[in-house]
């Protein structure tokens, strides 16, 4: 299918991967590319879903809007992230269907498969088993649009297809403490622990202020990071998001005044370590999504990701190298893993539609972390 006169319509499109994506459609060409995302359209809500028909008249709707987080995000949203992903779906696969659009691509979610898939993942795996329980709601709403997708195609010939990504990472990434996933969230901890280890606080509120996450409830006071906080304040957000310095008793120099900013910094970090992770960067994803979105259009679901596989604690060691963080980690036990190990098969996506990732992990990591620390 050549995209090149089609109407797109891209959900989600102002977020991390659809701003790559398009990027991808206007360098192959194509030329009508619409957005369907907040503030504009809400797409929990069937009423804006259909005023998105009626006003961008899609061809073909790429789906990757999402309501998503890591671990602690979904621990304490797994109703909002059930519901809000479900709906979604649903009502934007119904509503393709009656506007008659020639094709649906919806994005799936890594989350899907069972906590104890055989590694690599394979597609014909994805309903052996219950998802780890943190990603579950998720996961799960989610996979819904893959039955969804598979019952329309039999009942009313509706070509809509189901892609599975793996964790992305990337430039322009959601870097937020509230919100993000582990290579955001560690690339941004071990920064901010520079930040703090060189006495950075005018660069660590300007970070704070960036990423729209600088108040926490200490002791039952609320504390925000503004241009007015006091350094014993900003300290204690940091701490309250695991940065912070070491005790001077432990350096063995007592009976002396210690300069807070000479102290080594301490990162924690959730987990054991032990979880191991496949991820794709993100201009390798959109570059997958459009040649799914040209050359298939078949039931069957098909993972998209760079076929490797990595654990946490070497994930902290690659960061901790190219980003020059000279404290020491603390491994916070008491916090959960996830899924014990994650790497997807990737051989349907080649065979298909003739991708495979080309960007090496070390050279995407790298790219991540340099564009995040050159934001001012």
């Amino acid at each position: 299918m050549n995209l090149n006169n089609k109407r797109l319509t891209i959900t989600g499109g102002k977020g991390f991967l659809g701003t790559h994506l398009i990027r991808t459609l206007k360098s192959r060409g194509c030329k009508y590319i619409s957005i369907a995302d907040l503030p504009e359209y809400n797409l929990t809500d069937i009423s804006d879903i259909r005023r998105m028909y009626e006003e961008q008249k899609p061809d073909i709707v790429i789906h990757l809007a999402a309501k998503v987080g890591g671990i602690g995000f979904n621990q304490q949203n797994p109703a909002s992230l059930f519901y809000e992903n479900a709906i979604m779906g649903i009502q934007l696969i119904h509503e393709g269907y009656l506007h008659k659009i020639e094709k649906f691509v919806a994005l799936g979610t890594i989350c899907a498969y069972p906590k104890f898939t055989p590694v690599p993942f394979k597609e014909d795996d994805l309903w052996n088993g219950y998802p780890e329980e943190t990603n579950a709601p998720y996961g799960l709403a989610k996979k819904m649009m893959l039955v969804q997708s598979q019952a329309y195609r039999q009942q009313y010939g509706f070509n809509s297809i189901f892609l599975l990504p793996v964790n992305l990472y990337g430039p322009n990434d959601n870097f937020s403490f509230k919100s993000s996933h582990v290579i955001p969230a560690l690339i941004r901890k071990f920064h901010l622990a520079n930040l703090l280890s060189a006495g950075d606080f005018d660069a660590i509120i300007k970070d704070f202020q960036r990423n729209g996450d600088g108040e926490a409830v200490i002791r039952n006071s609320k504390l925000l990071i503004s241009s007015n906080s006091s350094k014993e304040e900003i300290i204690e957000i940091l701490k309250y998001y695991g940065i912070y310095y070491s005790d001077p008793h432990q350096h063995n120099k007592r009976n002396k005044l210690y300069e807070l900013d000479k102290l080594d910094v301490v990162v924690d970090i959730w987990g054991t370590g032990s979880a191991t992770r496949e991820f794709f960067y993100v201009e390798d994803a959109a570059e997958a999504i459009v040649l799914a979105t040209e050359r298939y259009n078949k039931p069957e679901p098909v993972n998209i990701g760079a076929g490797f596989e990595i654990s946490i604690k070497e994930l902290v060691n690659e960061i901790i190298a190219l980003i020059g963080f000279k404290g020491f980690i603390a491994w916070n036990t008491s916090k959960p893993d996830g899924q014990p190990r994650r790497m997807l098969d990737t051989s349907r996506a080649l065979q298909e539609f003739g991708f495979k990732a080309k960007t090496p992990f070390k050279e995407g990591l790298r790219k991540t972390i340099d564009w995040y620390i050159s934001l001012k």
